[in-house]
């Protein structure tokens, strides 16, 4: 803007405890092309000048006004309804960033810092964060980008200290149900070994392990909370947004969960930023492959396993990655309930309980202990399986639910999952040759999981298996009349399952 304008001066009553901010009109900010973050000059007196940063507002500020916080008025004799003149001196430091990363040009340290401060304290929109996240889904971070990003996003939120060994399982995701880390979780625990478990919400899948964990108690908490929990149980399944642990992630996954989009880079930014913030120091990072997977076939996992292993490296982390081709989903619920209901069913022993999600989840537990040393090489994996036949895996369970507020006396049977059902039946017979991971998950969440947390599919069949015409091969289930309607309809264009 060329010219200065003029607006009236109003105290306000409140502080930002840092910089110097003013509060403009959003609407009368826009007209004159300013946005959130801007630097501005006010002009008082004839010749006294304070450079501002500006926040803006749609309801505290009339057009024509401009707020001034405390940290101004207290250090600069401004009155109510003086009038100022305004002069925009340029935009934020992390909208230069940005602009750079959508031409492709490499970020550095400082660039990086400058973006997730400002996403942490609100002074970009969430229009100028989905430029960024598009950029990086254009132009992959370089090594040293990934670095610097995971590095500004665990250092702009709360760093908790845990001494001694802290060990951590992760999956990247992308498979229907899967949910081996909330039997992972006990198991480890149960063996003294410290596993302070943070999760995001589900961003393409139907339920991710906070959602999921929710079933059974609560997951917000604080990070002091947070710790008790774990001083109790050398564990806890919590929600990494309920507190200011890794801040910046959780508005970035509000701008990738209505897109269906997570650039890989972002996911690993993601993932490793919240292991640095809770001191882990041992990590097994689960990378199931598949066609209708997230990470589509070995050559895209190798690629995503040396980024995962030099971040790891960089941050003093002992590390291992799973690398495993899946053609089915992991267990046989998908959706909160239904998953959180095939989890008990493990740990309690019952004969219902899905065998693959047991088999994979002694598998990965197995290489964490020996990864941290708990066991000898090739000896974890029946570690694993004897805290769980042995019931301690689900003593541990029980300690942690209560501990986070749940009912430690749950039977598995008695969650409550959909009132209203629609049974699927193959409509001839023949093997099932292909599942589609990806229908699976858009179905459910047309069913409006992981929100609507008794919704979800529940699978009687999968890859391999032969099946005969009229058999039942899955049920949905809904909350909702409405919900139910809109999956019939999706399943017209929709097939989970091929019968060859």
């Amino acid at each position: 803007m060329s010219l200065p304008y003029y607006l009236k001066a109003k105290r306000l009553d409140f502080s930002t405890g840092q910089a110097l901010i003013a509060m403009l009109n959003e609407d009368e900010a826009y007209h004159f092309g300013i946005h959130a973050g801007d630097k501005i000059a006010i002009t008082w007196r004839g010749n006294k000048k304070a450079v501002v940063e500006v926040n803006l507002s749609d309801k505290r500020i009339k057009p024509g006004q401009i707020g001034l916080y405390e940290e101004i008025w207290s250090k600069h004799d401004i009155a109510t309804h003086e009038i100022v003149e305004v002069s925009v001196l340029g935009r934020p430091d992390s909208i230069k960033a940005i602009q750079r990363k959508l031409l492709g040009k490499p970020l550095t340290e400082e660039e990086s810092f400058s973006i997730i401060r400002d996403i942490v304290n609100n002074r970009i929109s969430n229009t100028e964060i989905t430029y960024f996240v598009a950029a990086t889904y254009m132009y992959p971070y370089t090594d040293n980008e990934l670095y610097y990003m995971t590095k500004a996003v665990a250092e702009t939120g709360d760093i908790i200290k845990y001494s001694g060994l802290v060990v951590d399982k992760h999956s990247v995701g992308g498979i229907a149900g899967n949910r081996t880390t909330m039997v992972i979780i006990p198991i480890i625990a149960s063996l003294g070994l410290k596993i302070p478990k943070t999760s995001s919400r589900a961003i393409t899948s139907p339920a991710g392990t906070s959602d999921t964990m929710e079933v059974l108690a609560p997951v917000t908490f604080t990070a002091a909370d947070m710790k008790t929990i774990v001083q109790k149980t050398n564990s806890c399944m919590v929600w990494g947004g309920g507190f200011n642990l890794a801040p910046a992630d959780d508005r970035i996954l509000k701008v990738t969960y209505p897109l269906s989009l997570e650039p890989y880079d972002k996911m690993i930014v993601s993932i490793m930023a919240k292991k640095v913030a809770t001191s882990v120091n041992h990590l097994i990072i689960d990378m199931p492959v598949g066609d209708t997977a997230k990470i589509p076939n070995m050559k895209v996992a190798a690629e995503l396993e040396k980024k995962f292993l030099y971040i790891g490296k960089r941050f003093g982390m002992k590390m291992k990655v799973i690398k495993t081709t899946t053609l089915d989903p992991i267990g046989q619920g998908i959706g909160p309930s239904l998953e959180a209901r095939d989890v008990l069913r493990l740990l309690q022993r019952k004969d219902t309980r899905p065998l693959d999600l047991e088999s994979k989840s002694v598998r990965l537990a197995g290489e964490l202990l020996e990864l941290a040393g708990k066991a000898k090489k090739g000896e974890g994996k029946k570690l694993a399986m004897k805290q769980l036949e042995s019931g301690a895996a689900w003593k541990q369970m029980q300690k942690i639910i209560k501990a986070q507020g749940g009912n430690e006396k749950i039977d598995s049977e008695d969650i409550t999952i959909g009132a209203i059902k629609h049974y699927i039946d193959a409509p001839k017979s023949g093997k099932v040759t292909f599942t589609n991971n990806k229908n699976i998950n858009t179905l459910c969440r047309i069913l409006g999981a992981p929100n609507e947390k008794m919704a979800g599919i529940y699978l009687n069949v999968e890859y391999g298996d032969m099946v005969k015409k009229g058999e039942r091969m899955y049920t949905l289930y809904a909350q909702s009349q409405q919900r139910m309607e809109l999956a019939k309809a999706a399943l017209k264009k929709t097939k989970i399952f091929k019968i060859g």
